[in-house]
């Protein structure tokens, strides 16, 4: 429909959970998604949302997210951040936005040194705004091998101090640190975490948690 939100959903070489991120948007009345191609450029006013996915851009080579925190899309979702859009970053999504300086800190390699796939419950901790999930723990899944969030103890008091901490895990899977999931900007309109909520948007999934978060867009 014409007046539907529309979602840009962007794709780089080797990402692998686009189509998730797709098919969970498109689901949702109200919300119509768009491919956003790794080489170009794109109209920032002509768009709604930005969702950065997941799923090992570049085969995770250098760094989770770096090769593709490079490519020229990002400068229009970069523009398009700026303006106070909203911008989504889903695991390797979340590691592109830090790399591209968008999001603080840095996903580092799992505590354990190993890929950690399962289920986790989460906490919302932001209390207003367009990322404010309310008081229901969420059901979401994790599926990273780079998923240790790190920040210096003087920007995580800044953190703190900002209410920029969005999700924190109730038993941290991955060592990041004060348990951190999630994160937002300092003007609260980009946000990234670890776990995949395309992938718990239907009972047969297993939660529908995701449809929650995703539904954000439909606020912005």
């Amino acid at each position: 429909m014409s007046d539907d939100k529309k979602i840009g959903v962007v794709r780089f070489l080797g990402t692998n959970c686009d189509q998730d991120v797709f098919d969970a948007l498109e689901n949702i009345e109200g919300l119509t998604p768009v491919w956003l191609w790794y080489e170009n450029k794109f109209d920032v006013h002509k768009f709604d949302g930005v969702v950065v996915p997941g799923g090992f851009s570049y085969g995770d080579y250098l760094r989770s997210g770096a090769l593709a925190s490079k490519m020229s899309v990002m400068d229009s979702v970069e523009e398009f951040a700026e303006i106070g859009k909203p911008v989504l970053g889903i695991c390797n999504g979340f590691q592109v936005l830090c790399e591209r300086n968008l999001l603080p800190g840095a996903l580092l390699k799992n505590k354990n040194l190993k890929f950690i796939d399962k289920w986790v419950s989460l906490k919302n901790n932001v209390s207003e705004g367009l990322w404010s999930l309310g008081d229901e723990t969420l059901n979401l899944p994790v599926a990273h091998g780079d998923g240790c969030y790190y920040v210096s103890e003087e920007h995580l008091a800044a953190l703190k101090d900002n209410d920029q901490i969005w999700l924190t895990y109730d038993e941290n899977p991955n060592g990041s640190v004060d348990d951190i999931a999630g994160v937002l900007n300092a003007k609260k309109n980009v946000a990234g975490l670890m776990p995949h909520p395309e992938r718990a948007v239907a009972p047969w999934m297993g939660s529908v948690s995701g449809s929650v978060l995703i539904q954000r867009f439909l606020n912005s």
